[in-house]
């Protein structure tokens, strides 16, 4: 085996963890993009009252998700380098 590249472990682990960001990040920016929904439903809102309230829910939420899979995949990274 070459030195320096990485192992089929390595790959695999990289693969799973890839994922697991993805996936959590989508539920995180899912979870906090609700109550934007559940407000505009409640309260029946509509036109642009409606409009804005889903679209800082889905700001809010996308900041949120991209946070999260930032945040994993920089920990995996550190924590690779560090060979744990």
């Amino acid at each position: 085996m070459d030195m320096g590249r990485e192992s089929r472990w390595e790959k695999d682990a990289m693969t799973v963890e890839i994922v697991f960001a993805l996936v959590t990040a989508v539920v995180l920016a899912a979870a906090v993009f609700a109550p934007a929904l559940v407000l505009t439903l409640a309260f029946d809102l509509s036109g642009s009252a409606s409009k804005g309230v889903l679209t800082g829910g889905a700001l809010v939420g996308g900041a949120a998700g991209v946070r999260r899979l930032v945040r994993v995949l920089y920990r995996f990274d550190t924590e690779r380098r560090r060979g744990h």
